[in-house]
């Protein structure tokens, strides 16, 4: 069956799928959609939808909310974001599995509220305190945005983390016809409850190690606590304690890249060019692709769905053979940055746009002769 729908729909559908029952968000423009669809069927799937009072509020709710065992979602544009900061280290910190729908729009402040953008990449990397990675996931069309808000749900409740589903206005405001039947459904994954006597909130062996969840209001007397802890959720300050601490906190991301690496990798073998792209760009790369190999020219393709953390082995691999490199987003360069700094001996080039409209086939195509 086909329809006609919009991104925000299918977010807000993809996370019921998930087992969502707890939303809390602010209205924002283009997030705006998702707010509505989540408080309009929430209640329909025995779950409890919010409108805070502002950001700040709606991500404390929805920390809240996981805190006692809730699968929560929120959902912001950039100025939004940058008020859950605070908050988003309180989840890294406590380990509270939360998904953060960030939709991007054109900025900074509040910009070209209905314009489409992606200048928050960075944001969502560098935009808490102690540089902690959050994974970050990239749909590249409104199909994606239903299997991706699923899988980000999932790595949440794998890894006792916060993960972004970093969108933009075009994907979630505007409408397209997507066959439903099609639509890719993941099986859906959720944390280990633990209500054994003795256990302890923040306990591991190896630093890697995810703790198993210990939720506030059960039979297990336990704590919340975003200070340096222990196991035991208690504030610490001996060294070693908090060495381990802190690095368990990177490690259990960092050392998943098997879970975590998500890219689409279509090489033409001999091509001397690779075009490296994420979101709706990637689609238009394709479609350059797909026209060069029709006029008898080489071109490869790596679109890449994880955004972070960065999939370096899985791009090293697919790029290794390339001469040149081609990275094409809508902001003034932001990725392009970090593909430039793991390929220090190739040729990379930029093309970006900022004015609120599409990046073309022709500036893609330019780019990689």
């Amino acid at each position: 069956m086909r329809e006609f729908v919009s991104g925000a729909e299918l977010i807000a559908r993809a996370a019921l799928t998930a087992g969502c029952d707890f939303f809390a968000g602010y209205p924002i423009t283009p997030a705006s959609g998702i707010l509505a669809n989540m408080l309009t069927h929430l209640p329909n799937h025995k779950g409890v939808g919010l409108e805070g009072e502002d950001e700040i509020a709606s991500m404390g709710l929805c920390l809240g909310a996981v805190s006692v065992g809730r699968k929560a979602m929120t959902a912001t544009s950039g100025p939004g974001l940058a008020l859950y900061s605070e908050n988003l280290g309180f989840a890294i910190m406590a380990e509270l599995p939360l998904v953060i729908v960030v939709v991007q729009r054109q900025g900074p402040s509040t910009g070209g509220a209905t314009t489409n953008a992606e200048g928050d990449v960075m944001f969502a990397r560098w935009g808490t305190a102690g540089g902690y990675v959050i994974p970050t996931l990239c749909p590249t069309d409104l199909a994606e945005c239903h299997s991706m808000t699923i899988e980000a749900f999932n790595l949440a409740e794998r890894l006792r983390t916060p993960v972004f589903l970093l969108t933009c206005k075009d994907l979630v405001s505007n409408r397209g016809t997507v066959d439903l039947d099609a639509l890719v459904t993941p099986e859906i994954v959720s944390r280990v409850h633990c209500q054994k006597p003795g256990t302890l909130p923040y306990e591991y062996d190896e630093l890697a190690d995810v703790p198993p969840f210990v939720p506030i209001g059960g039979e297990v007397l336990t704590r919340v606590n975003t200070s340096n802890h222990g196991h035991n959720g208690l504030l610490a300050k001996a060294p070693e304690v908090v060495d381990k601490a802190l690095k368990h906190l990177a490690q259990k991301i960092e050392t998943r890249s098997d879970l975590l690496e998500r890219m689409d990798v279509d090489l033409d073998e001999g091509a001397d060019t690779c075009i490296v792209a994420y979101g709706p760009v990637a689609k238009t790369a394709k479609g350059v692709v797909q026209q060069a190999r029709r006029a008898g020219r080489k071109l490869s393709l790596v679109t890449v769905h994880s955004l972070w953390p960065m999939p370096r082995k899985g791009l090293a691999d697919a790029v290794a053979d390339h001469a040149r490199v081609v990275v094409p987003e809508l902001n003034q360069g932001q990725y392009v940055r970090e593909v430039e700094r793991l390929f220090p001996t190739k040729e990379v080039r930029s093309v970006t746009r900022i004015d609120g409209v599409q990046i073309t086939p022709v500036m893609i195509e330019e780019a990689c002769r």
